[in-house]
């Protein structure tokens, strides 16, 4: 979907319309979830701390998150893609992957789901198409918004071959970065290396690169996907720097993980505390337990553990999150999001 939280208020608040938007909280600690195109232009963009965004654009408007609605709406999205194929893997709320080669023509099947999103939601879409998940990712950010992009097999080897590096699918701007000083900035330059190499430089991930630089992508395209991990997060108002301060944000925190554990009868061992910095530093925390985490007490306890590990060296704290990982048995597959309560990102 095209600019998903933002193209919502845009159309059910016809004032908001052509002016640039950001859903989100504004404030010290405020975060944009996601930005209009209108705001896009400013150089406003989701994650983005809403003091920044306003900089960048003095006239940009905030629009709280109304994350029932959006969820509303991805159901009947993708109630539309199960109309074509049951073999639909969600991303997020606005995004999935669909495996259609069982069907005669992909490009017309993404044609006529764009204009069927369009016509019951009012929304726009933008759709790539590929013979793998790698190459329909990257084609469907191609040419947003309301795109749609084909690559077909026979022009896969010049088309990543000229791709910028930021443009893979899975290499974010830390390792962008990383290649960028090892010379690699285009498919071709990836292609030069070899396996063992980037597994030498990237770890496990440098196999998956060998083989984007290639075109390939062997995953498959899984409906019903495990859950790894379930967590929640919150940023604070003001930096906290009281250890016993943190303590209580710590609890509830804790409380919403367990409501979202008990949800989802998500079941896991490993607990992960997760702490940052007001220098923006991150660091984490975590414990494997011998047995799954099955009441709020152990996991309350075993959070506080964790937290009395920790040496702030004189620094506060901006950030707290607490996440359950290492999944006993498979639970549904809703993308994990963690915000300050009450608020939800895309």
């Amino acid at each position: 979907m095209d600019a998903f939280y933002a193209s919502i208020e845009q159309r059910d608040c016809p004032e908001l319309r052509g002016r640039p938007i950001a859903v989100g909280h504004e404030g010290p600690r405020g975060v944009v979830a996601t930005a209009s195109y209108e705001a896009r232009r400013y150089g406003v963009h989701s994650a983005m701390s809403s003091l920044r965004a306003r900089r960048l654009c003095p006239e940009l408007i905030f629009v709280a998150t109304r994350m029932e609605v959006y969820k509303s709406v991805s159901r009947q999205i993708h109630a539309i893609f199960h109309d074509y194929t049951s073999l639909v893997e969600p991303l997020s709320l606005d995004e999935a992957f669909l495996d259609v080669s069982h069907m005669p023509s992909a490009t017309l099947l993404a044609q006529e789901i764009k204009a069927r999103i369009r016509e019951e939601t009012g929304l726009t879409a933008s759709a790539g198409v590929s013979v793998n998940k790698m190459l329909a990712k990257i084609a469907s950010d191609y040419r947003k918004p309301d795109g749609l992009f084909v690559i077909p097999p026979k022009e896969i080897a010049a088309f990543v071959a000229g791709l910028p590096i930021e443009k893979f699918f899975g290499i974010g701007e830390v390792t962008a970065r990383k290649m960028h000083r090892l010379g690699i900035r285009t498919g071709a330059d990836l292609r030069q290396w070899s396996e063992p190499d980037l597994v030498r430089y990237f770890g496990k991930p440098g196999h998956a690169y060998y083989e984007y630089a290639r075109g390939l992508d062997r995953r498959e395209v899984v409906p019903d996907r495990i859950r790894k991990s379930l967590g929640a997060e919150t940023t604070f108002e003001e930096d906290v720097a009281d250890r016993g301060e943190l303590l209580e944000k710590l609890t509830a925190v804790h409380r919403e993980v367990w409501r979202r554990l008990e949800q989802r009868s998500f079941v896991g061992r490993t607990v992960v505390l997760k702490l940052k910095y007001d220098d923006f530093r991150q660091i984490t925390r975590s414990r494997t337990l011998p047995m799954p985490v099955d009441g709020p007490g152990p996991l309350l306890e075993t959070a506080i553990e964790l937290l009395n590990q920790v040496d702030f060296e004189g620094r506060k704290v901006r950030l707290l999150g607490l996440t359950v990982a290492n999944a006993l048995k498979p639970a549904p597959s809703d993308r994990q999001l963690c915000f300050d309560f009450g608020e939800e990102d895309e």
